[in-house]
């Protein structure tokens, strides 16, 4: 979105380069990446940047209100409340389209956001890796606030780990050698020694936790949580000894009760031009005339799980528990990524720790598409797509 700069990076594309690229992070931890990696980043300048800076503001300065903290307990399904919830979020994703306003100016606007981690780690590799085998003018950077990896990883380990030593730390997931962000798993064991561990291979002695550390029970102070609920209860296969509700001696990074509290149910309380119009469909009386406008979306799925693009009056008629349902306005990306061939629409993650009582943003991750959506089946066929980097204008 920086002319000079994007005109610059495609006359100097090659696909040798790319291939290349590809091959340094398919072989960083002996195991291919099971998503698609795009062909480039995306480069925003500093009027931008300063727009999405000023949404993030707003956003985060509601949800970390008094009156959102309050408002956000009754998000926490019954029996789902997970004691010693530190009253914040550990780690927080904010997404945004990347769309234009009336006028023709660019404008983020607000698709979801989660008080959970995201690839964190993997962000770095990627950074590192676009570095290597791109030119990247120094300019720009993939980390906010931070202009270094060591001190990128400096804070990661002091949110992740704490006071904690990395043994008594553990990365907890079900299956995670089968999860398809594995390599963010392993770029976390290798930058900060934290372990991924299967929440079924979880020891359970009173409130104690412990896991098998090469060949030694070792006892669990603080989880990094990377367990995704809807996920689990589709899982009613898995056996294990602990739950989630249960009181343990344990830290958790972040909170799962934040799964919850910050989330797509945030949604219908923030009012501001970077939101689109969003409601929960119990509250609606009367369907709008333009349903095909709109985006139906399960409160507390991820990875666009039960998300219904297009709408009919039938459709929300069948649904049986509408207060777990928000009905939003669709968001028009603009394809304003050139490329060689289509242009491309993004969509911008940013990532942010906890600090000094509030939201601290420290990274972003991106996915390019030219589908009718974001994921990977609406992108088949297609390149320059995929996961992607924004590099901001910080100079």
């Amino acid at each position: 979105m920086v002319p000079e700069i994007r005109k610059k990076f495609n006359e100097e594309f090659t696909q040798e380069k790319y291939e290349a690229f590809l091959k340094d992070i398919n072989t960083a931890y002996n195991f291919p990446v099971e998503f698609r990696i795009a062909e480039t980043p995306i480069f925003i300048g500093k009027e931008f940047k300063n727009e999405i800076l000023n949404a993030v503001d707003i956003i985060t300065s509601f949800i970390m209100s008094n009156e959102y903290k309050q408002l956000s307990l009754n998000a926490i399904p019954k029996s789902m409340e997970v004691p010693n919830d530190p009253g914040y979020p550990a780690m927080m994703a904010i997404d945004f389209a990347i769309c234009k306003d009336e006028n023709g100016k660019l404008i983020p606007k607000l698709i979801e956001l989660q008080g959970f981690s995201s690839l964190f780690f993997f962000e770095l590799l990627q950074n590192i890796m676009f570095r290597k085998h791109f030119y990247i003018d120094q300019r720009y950077g993939g980390l906010f606030n931070i202009h270094k990896p060591d001190e990128y990883l400096d804070i990661l380990k002091r949110v992740v780990v704490g006071n904690s030593n990395p043994e008594n730390v553990i990365l907890l997931e079900i299956e995670p050698e089968k999860q398809k962000t594995r390599i963010d798993f392993e770029c976390c064991n290798t930058y900060i020694g934290v372990k991924p561990v299967c929440l079924t291979e979880i020891i359970k002695d009173g409130k104690n936790l412990f896991y098998i550390n090469n060949g030694k029970k070792t006892k669990i102070e603080r989880i990094y949580n990377r367990v995704i609920f809807d996920e689990l209860d589709r899982r009613k296969d898995l056996n294990f000894s602990f739950r989630f509700q249960d009181e343990l001696n344990v830290e958790w990074v972040p909170h799962p009760n934040w799964f919850y509290r910050i989330s797509k149910y945030s949604l219908p309380f923030l009012k501001n031009k970077y939101v689109p119009e969003t409601k929960f469909l119990c509250d609606i009386e009367t369907y709008p005339d333009d349903l095909d406008n709109y985006v139906l979306k399960p409160l507390f799925s991820f990875a666009g799980v039960g998300v219904v693009f297009d709408v009919t009056k039938e459709i929300l008629d069948g649904i049986k528990n509408p207060e777990n349902y928000i009905l939003q306005k669709k968001i028009n990306y603009e394809p304003v990524i050139e490329t060689p061939e289509d242009p491309a629409k993004a969509e911008l993650r940013l990532l942010f720790v906890h600090n000094n009582g509030k939201p601290y943003l420290v990274n972003n991750l991106v996915r390019l598409s030219k589908g009718k959506m974001m994921g990977v089946d609406f992108n088949k066929e297609k390149s320059w797509v995929g996961s992607s980097l924004a590099y901001f204008e910080h100079l």
